[in-house]
Parts: C-alpha cells; sequence; structure tokens
C-alpha cells in the first residue's frame, strides 16, 4: 500500500473519529479527560528521568519540581474525571480569551490588508468562543472539550487526506 493511500485512510478514520465524538460530546470530553490525564503523568514519569540526567542540581530541583507538579495533574484528571473536566473547561475557556485578545492586538499592528482581517477575526472568534464557555458553566463542561476533540480529529483527518491527495511530482 502506497504512503498516499495510507494517508487517506487515516483521514477517513479520523474524520469518522471526529463525526463520533460529536454524536457523544460527553463521552469524548470524558475521553479527552482521560488523553490529558495520562499525558500528564507519562510526562512526569519522564521528568523523573530527566532529574537524573540533569547537570547541576538547580537544573536537578527545577526538573523535580516540574516532574511533581505533572504527576500530581496526571493523576488528579484520572482519579477525579468531573473534577477534571470542569478544571480543563475552564482553562480552555481561558486559553481562549488569552489568545483571541493577544490575536485582536497583533492584528491592529499589520497592515489593512487580507492578513489583517483573518487574525482579526480569529482573535475576535476565539473571544466569542470564551464566552459562550463561561456563559454556560458548568453546563458547558459536560461537551465543550469532545466538541474540541471533534472538531480537531475531523481536521486532522481533511488535512490526511489532502496530503494522500498530493501527488509527490507536485511537491
Amino acid at each position: 500500500m502506497g504512503s498516499r493511500i495510507f494517508w487517506i485512510i487515516v483521514g477517513v478514520i479520523s474524520i469518522l473519529a471526529g463525526i463520533f465524538a460529536l454524536a457523544n460530546p460527553l463521552a469524548a470530553t470524558l475521553t479527552a479527560n482521560m488523553l490529558a490525564g495520562w499525558g500528564f503523568l507519562i510526562v512526569g514519569v519522564l521528568q523523573i528521568v530527566a532529574v537524573f540526567r540533569a547537570e547541576g542540581w538547580g537544573a536537578r530541583i527545577w526538573a523535580g519540581i516540574l516532574a511533581i507538579a505533572f504527576i500530581i495533574v496526571g493523576i488528579s484528571l484520572l482519579g477525579e474525571p468531573l473534577s477534571g473536566v470542569i478544571s480543563l473547561t475552564i482553562m480552555v475557556g481561558i486559553l481562549f480569551m488569552i489568545t483571541g485578545i493577544a490575536r485582536i492586538i497583533m492584528a491592529f499592528s499589520l497592515p489593512r490588508g487580507g492578513g489583517f482581517w483573518m487574525v482579526l477575526l480569529s482573535g475576535v472568534l476565539a473571544v466569542i468562543l470564551s464566552f459562550m464557555i463561561f456563559a454556560n458553566f458548568p453546563a458547558s463542561a459536560l461537551s465543550i472539550l469532545g466538541i474540541l476533540l471533534a472538531v480537531e480529529l475531523i481536521s486532522n483527518g481533511v488535512a490526511m487526506i489532502a496530503l494522500g491527495s498530493i501527488d509527490s511530482r507536485e511537491v
């Protein structure tokens, strides 16, 4: 099987996973929480390895502090999934607000061409999404992470299909 077909298959699977996530956003939200929990836990364990590889006491202390923090967050997300979902939803809302404001400010430093409007629109949409998350909080916590996961899976699938559709001679 050629790599082009492989990327198209991966894309279709990703799109289907995104559709399933949209069909059940609560399950997708809990899945996103669990993935984040395992991710933090694994990074924390790998950070412990960094403690022993770091040179100097200062680097070891910081690596150890980071390891403990990542492990605590991972265990917390895995042990208390509903609390984790609420915490992650708050963080996503704050992230959208901060990045949206930053993009709006950045847009006004750009020339008034197409790039200005795209960056400005992106910033405004991020701020609107943040307001939507917080206006419906805590009910939004039950679905927003799953919906975001679904959108990312569908977007990834489209990109993989596009990648698989490119003729290697065109590149």
